[in-house]
């Protein structure tokens, strides 16, 4: 077991506690482009206060906030984070943040209305997109695709996984399954990445739709943080059948150690996770593990992908035998049976 220190210093709890105003200070100097305003070198006060449009009193604070974050550092690969600290953060997940007593409470918030709106959409499909691509590099060395011609990627976004495992295994194709509004986003991703002739699209709801049979591997990543607990068993169901006997399931998302002590990173996940649905399962390894099993799944196993905050977890639709007939039914009642119960 993990043994972590109390946090005790009071200077330690002030720095959690005013977290929020030092990530809005990093998202108002993205929003005013201050890192690419500076990326070629120094520029005087008053010049960046022209190009942005703020007084120089007023920029000055902000400038000097960034300075003791360390954000005004040259550093491009932190730059690339940008997009997705404007779109996705700012813009959703920040004001969201804001319902989470509401949501602790049981209460749900109407979090897809956002995505009726289109340039909505648009920035928040873009900054996920950004986000998911490190992970799907990380993913994409982590498995072993050589023998799939067919991969499932539901609810599968702009398509980010799909794009970066299909550019590594040339032999692979790919379907995502999601909305109609984020289906026609994700097509340009994949046009923009030459891909557009091995990645289709299959636009629904992951539980109306009816999902492809024959596949080799079913990838459904962040997407049982976004689900009512009580719905897992369904994806698990869908999954099995989806695949070919010795097809294999991919599942990546934030998920708790198994006793229950961290990661931190891990747990603001589903905390987020929180907002889009209360009754979301406060995932784990193990847990998980057993609700594959219940459904059929043999052989799986779970590896960290992105540290203290991501886990890959991987298992097998047997060969042969008696799991590939189960029904829907006994599946549900398995899980049920063998899941603990979780505190609300």
């Amino acid at each position: 077991m993990v043994t972590l220190a109390p946090v005790e210093d009071a200077r330690a709890i002030s720095r959690i506690a005013v977290g929020l105003m030092a990530s809005k200070a990093l998202f108002a100097a993205l929003n005013l482009d201050l890192f690419s305003r500076l990326s070629g070198g120094a520029k005087p006060l008053e010049t960046l206060a022209r190009d942005s449009g703020i007084t120089p009193n007023r920029l000055l604070t902000l400038l000097t906030a960034c300075v003791g974050l360390g954000l005004l550092v040259r550093d491009g690969a932190r730059r690339d984070l940008g997009e997705w600290l404007r779109c996705q953060m700012d813009r959703q997940i920040y004001p969201q943040f804001a319902q989470l007593d509401a949501a602790l409470r049981g209460e749900r918030l109407d979090f897809y209305r956002i995505m009726d709106d289109p340039k909505e959409a648009e920035h928040i499909s873009r900054g996920q997109h950004v986000q998911s691509l490190g992970p799907a590099h990380v993913m994409a060395k982590l498995v072993d695709l050589t023998r799939c011609a067919a991969l499932l990627d539901v609810a599968g976004g702009t398509g980010a996984f799909s794009i970066t495992l299909c550019q590594r295994y040339p032999d692979l194709r790919a379907t995502i399954i999601d909305f109609l509004g984020v289906v026609e986003i994700a097509r340009r991703f994949s046009r923009e990445a030459g891909l557009e002739a091995r990645i289709t699209y299959l636009p629904g709801h992951v539980f109306e739709t009816e999902w492809p049979h024959g596949q080799d591997a079913v990838l459904m990543s962040y997407l049982l943080s976004a689900v009512a607990e009580a719905n897992v068993s369904g994806l698990v169901e869908r999954a099995f059948r989806a695949l070919r006997p010795g097809g294999q399931l991919l599942v990546h998302d934030f998920m708790l150690r198994d006793d229950g002590t961290g990661p931190a990173y891990a747990a603001l996940g589903l905390l987020n996770a929180l907002l889009i649905d209360p009754e979301v399962a406060p995932l784990t390894p193990g847990w998980l593990s057993r609700a594959l099993g219940a459904g059929g799944f043999i052989n799986s196993s779970a590896q960290e992908l992105m540290a203290d905050t991501t886990t890959l977890m991987t298992a097998m639709k047997p060969l042969v035998g008696p799991a590939s007939s189960r029904t829907s039914c006994s599946i549900a009642k398995t899980v049920t049976a063998m899941l603990p119960d979780r505190p609300r």
